[in-house]
């Protein structure tokens, strides 16, 4: 399987699917702007989702659906495109805010609109699980390319995308850190197949090692960014950086075979850990021989591709040493996990460690993806972090829920068959049976690391009572985790903070009045959060999602640094068109329904917005 730079998907904005399509040849076209018919019948020429060619009734209803879809985006499109320039823009005058959110700048009138027209569009299930078809359909047709490009850049990508380039990010970042934000910048593309194989210009620069390099440059731009903000170098600095393997390597088929020959190879464990399994020091040994064992999954390119693939990461993950910023390195389907757990627990064995002269690190360099939908998470967690005990170096942990659960159930059920994509061994699918298992993992792991956080403080050998408590010199706290929770569920947020105090890890300085039509807001405080703190524990949601839950988060906590982040994809438009539609998938349990998160909470939060600046009403 390999990923594709093409404008071939708006179904990968939150996506649990990942299939290659195939786009309609130009023949396609039919003077008559209203139909859309083969004029020919070439071979393979209709866009087939699901790998096999679709009944006539079928193709007719994808027909009108593309069509009334499109109708109703351009409708929205233009009606937003026409609303942008009024000066309604305005935030009303009388609008109350309190605490950080003092610094906040009002929602613009535009900024409203286009919130509301693309979560209309995600309440939409058919919508958003046919958003392939109708992009690849749409953009293979010239006139409609170019107007359907225009739609999705003023609606989706202004929404969840922070630029087309990293320097064209920096407006984003700013106004982030105006309220008292971070930033966890990604460069969002995907491998193209035969340019990634090398089959364009011979000496061609390859896709995969132009993606390097353009990490090694987000990370510049980056420091650059904290250089000129943040004080203390290594303190306070809340640009950091996220990278997926899968987008670093020519045939990402390599981790899969990687993945594959660690599970076959490894002993079994004191404590076993429900697949993909804990990473071992020794999963990567394999690389260091000249030509990988016969019984191997792994074929001679595959070990030249993976060593590439170890000296990219190496450079990616020194520059940010070099520059002051963190590494994050994103999870992904079971099946590529168990090698991306390998070269996470090198990297940071080689960069969460103390420099040479220095007793301690203030917080880790690298961060590693816990998925809280995995049956092994808790377990798994746990174990990391006696790991790190014992081999003298931090754990950088993110904590997310997951994106995939649908096609990781999927996937296994067709465990056995040739061309299945599952590699686990076990019975049972990796991921939990239901969302409220998730939840509760996910809860029991914030209580795990939060706690583990506290034990850093408390061991230190000068603190005879609070470490926050004397203003006397005390020594660093031993640093054997730092934690990024990623959620958008206010349960989880509100739990953080609430084990944070009970830690003692925060203080209470004040009573929070909340956000007007906000339940529960009279019973909860303001926390205080001690730099010490800041540096080890943070929070973060996706661009463009959750703005209301943020905003919640920074003002119910006091902190120097921001304690919140928000995950800043970047690229083309044609690059992250896939991105896009993943996201819309891939949280399509996020946006559904009236819950925490969902789509219709935010249309609804859209509406009201609007009807304030409009009416001035509340």
């Amino acid at each position: 399987m390999r990923y594709d730079i093409r404008t071939d998907t708006l179904c990968q904005l939150f996506r649990l699917d990942e299939m290659p399509l195939r786009l309609p040849p130009r023949r396609w076209w039919s003077p008559n702007p209203l139909r859309l018919h083969p004029l020919s019948r070439p071979r393979n020429s209709f866009v087939r989702p699901f790998g096999h060619s679709p009944s006539p009734a079928l193709k007719s209803s994808i027909r009108y659906t593309l069509l009334a879809a499109f109708a109703s985006a351009s409708a929205l499109g233009t009606a937003y495109i026409l609303i942008r320039p009024i000066n309604l823009d305005a935030p009303p005058e009388d609008e109350e805010q309190q605490g950080s959110s003092s610094q906040r700048k009002p929602t613009p009138l535009s900024a409203l609109v286009r919130s509301y027209v693309v979560y209309t569009a995600c309440s939409i299930p058919g919508l958003v699980d046919w958003s392939p078809n109708i992009l690849a359909a749409c953009m293979a047709v010239p006139g409609l390319k170019q107007l359907t490009e225009a739609v999705v850049r003023a609606t989706f990508f202004d929404q969840f995308v922070g630029g087309d380039t990293a320097h064209g990010t920096l407006p984003v970042l700013q106004d982030l850190r105006a309220e008292n934000k971070g930033c966890l910048f990604a460069y969002s593309v995907e491998v193209n197949e035969a340019e990634a194989e090398g089959h364009g210009k011979k000496g061609a620069e390859l896709v995969h090692k132009r993606i390097v390099e353009e990490m090694i440059r987000c990370i510049d731009v980056a420091a650059d960014f904290e250089d000129s903000h943040a004080g203390e170098r290594g303190r306070g600095r809340r640009t950091w950086v996220a990278i997926k393997l899968t987008a670093l390597l020519p045939n990402v088929s390599a981790l899969t075979a990687l993945s594959k020959h660690i599970v076959d190879s490894r002993s079994q464990l004191r404590v076993p850990v429900a697949f993909p399994g804990k990473p071992r020091p020794s999963d990567l040994e394999i690389l260091d021989l000249r030509q990988p064992p016969a019984s191997s999954s792994l074929s001679q390119q595959d070990i030249e591709d993976l060593k590439e693939l170890r000296e990219d990461l190496v450079r990616i993950c020194q520059r940010g040493k070099e520059r002051g910023v963190r590494v994050i390195v994103d999870a992904e389907h079971s099946w590529y996990q168990p090698a991306i757990d390998a070269f996470g627990l090198e990297l940071m064995r080689q960069f969460n460690k103390p420099s040479t002269g220095t007793a301690t690190i203030s917080q880790p360099l690298v961060y590693v993806t816990f998925q809280a939908y995995l049956r092994r998470n808790k377990d798994y967690l746990l174990q990391s972090l006696e790991d790190a005990k014992a081999g003298g170096y931090t754990l950088g942990v993110k904590l997310v829920r997951g994106a995939y659960h649908p096609h990781e159930v999927r996937t296994h059920s067709t465990s056995g068959s040739p061309n299945s994509l599952s590699i686990s061994p076990d019975p049972l699918p990796p991921v939990w049976a239901t969302k409220l298992e998730t939840d509760e993992c996910y809860d029991e792991c914030v209580k795990i690391l939060v706690n583990a956080v506290a034990k850093d403080f408390s061991s230190t050998p000068s603190a005879s009572s609070s470490w926050f408590g004397s203003s006397a010199r005390k020594s660093p706290p031993t640093v054997s985790v730092g934690v990024l929770f990623g959620t958008h569920n206010w349960s989880s947020v509100r739990l953080v903070l609430d084990e944070l105090v009970r830690n003692g890890l925060g203080s209470v300085v004040g009573q929070y009045r909340g956000q007007e039509g906000e339940s529960g807001a009279e019973s909860e405080t303001i926390v205080s959060i001690p730099d010490e703190v800041a540096e080890r524990v943070t929070m973060a949601q996706l661009y463009g999602m959750c703005d209301a839950l943020t905003n919640y988060a920074v003002d119910r906590t006091r902190s120097s640094a921001p304690m919140l982040l928000k995950y800043v994809p970047y690229g083309a438009l044609v690059e992250v068109l896939p991105y896009l539609s993943r996201r819309a998938i891939e949280n399509k349990s996020v946006l559904s329904g009236e819950g925490a998160g969902g789509a219709a909470r935010e249309r609804k939060e859209a509406a009201s917005g609007i009807w304030r600046v409009v009416f001035g009403g509340r």
